[in-house]
């Protein structure tokens, strides 16, 4: 496991999982402007699309995706130097009160949309992006391929702790140490 950096100042990093071609970023981002991977996608989970958001039409379902992908995109590349990452992610436990090391955290691009970007926080406004998923459900353990998000923030979460990362001042020495 490697990992990239997404904004050149450190703050936001993404995850590149052994034998990938791209990082977690990257891999979601190409699957969610991909046409024929959602509309796969929407027809496996049709049920949870009409439950949970009462959308009926696949072809409206891809093209909100799109739209919101494209926002995120924006978001992302428009993250300035002033820009309060935590703003963006927040507590994956909506019931968390206090903070935690190396914390799991969730971003969207607004208040109703289902994509989800999942991340593990180093320390205020410093991420790192283990993945993402189009969450339709209430809870991530109700669906197999959100629950995999929640294993990979695990993973990650748990690498991390093995190489003595608790914040960005041991994750950056880290990086220094495996640098060509």
């Amino acid at each position: 496991m490697t990992f990239d950096k997404v904004i050149e100042d450190g703050r936001l990093w993404a995850v590149r999982y052994n034998g990938e071609q791209e990082n977690a970023l990257q891999k979601v981002m190409g699957q969610w402007k991909d046409a024929e991977w959602l509309a796969d996608f929407f027809m496996q989970n049709f049920d949870d699309l009409i439950t949970y958001f009462k959308v009926t039409d696949i072809e409206d379902a891809i093209y909100q995706t799109m739209e919101d992908r494209d926002d995120l995109a924006c978001i992302i590349m428009d993250i300035s130097p002033d820009a309060d990452l935590d703003r963006f992610f927040r507590p994956l436990d909506n019931n968390r009160t206090r903070e935690m090391i190396l914390g799991k955290e969730k971003g969207r691009p607004h208040r109703r949309s289902w994509l989800r970007l999942y991340a593990i926080k180093l320390n205020a406004g410093i991420y790192i992006i283990t993945g993402g998923a189009i969450k339709l459900t209430y809870k991530m353990e109700e669906r197999q391929h959100t629950l995999i998000e929640l294993e990979k923030m695990e993973k990650v979460r748990n690498f991390l702790l093995s190489e003595k990362i608790f914040d960005d001042d041991s994750f950056t020495d880290f990086q220094k140490e495996i640098e060509p």
